[in-house]
């Protein structure tokens, strides 16, 4: 594998429950009964602001609408991680495996469904810049396809100018592993950020499950 894309929330960024927590919140907001842990897990993880918002109140929304919801959503998410300075750190020896990556110049990028007011504070609150080109970084602009669809990260690999099958995706969603899939990716490695190990095991097209950074096999980068 000549270069690695992440996924950003649920992967770098162990957020998940922040994730539920503020649409949980918001949802009661849309349609009065907040969401429950089976419509999160189905609805909600890898889609975007807009999916979920038609999910929500039933119908598709215009554009002001989605950007009125999202944006009062995202807030909320935002504001909730200050609240709990202890869960803003990224996941488990993956500042070690990104210092590996720049050591050995390996390309690397993220292919997230948050949107742009979202990646700016990780950017600011993780200092990302000190791994990753920005301008490279995938975000949910309005115009790519939610996961499962290809897209992201077909756009991922063209950044780091590679092909997909040159490159190695870390994803928790099962719509991002099936998006990593249908993008042709050539190496799937599911996190088991939040889901228990086994809840990966039937799951077609990964090549390893990791409960943390530290357990990627390094060898599998051409250095």
């Amino acid at each position: 594998m000549r270069g690695i894309i992440f996924d950003f929330n649920g992967t770098l960024f162990w957020d998940s429950q922040l994730h539920l927590d503020a649409w949980k919140e918001y949802s009661k907001r849309l349609r009065g009964t907040p969401f429950s842990e089976e419509e999160m897990l189905q609805f909600m993880f890898g889609r975007t602001n807009e999916d979920i918002i038609e999910y929500a109140i039933g119908k598709k929304p215009d554009k002001k609408l989605v950007e009125k919801f999202a944006q009062e959503k995202e807030a909320e998410y935002r504001r909730m991680c200050l609240a709990r300075p202890t869960d803003m750190k990224l996941a488990p020896h993956a500042v070690e495996f990104l210092d590996f990556l720049k050591e050995n110049a390996i390309p690397m990028t993220i292919a997230t469904m948050s949107e742009w007011c979202n990646v700016e504070f990780y950017i600011k609150e993780f200092k990302l810049k000190k791994w990753f080109d920005v301008d490279q970084i995938v975000y949910s602009d309005g115009k790519i396809p939610g996961k499962p669809a290809p897209d992201i990260y077909l756009i991922a690999a063209k950044n780091l100018g590679l092909e997909p099958k040159d490159c190695v995706v870390i994803e928790d969603a099962l719509s991002g592993i099936q998006s990593a899939k249908n993008a042709g990716i050539g190496e799937i490695i599911a996190i088991a950020s939040r889901e228990p190990v086994e809840f990966y095991k039937n799951v077609r097209g990964i090549s390893q499950i990791i409960t943390d950074f530290g357990q990627i096999d390094k060898k599998m980068f051409k250095i």
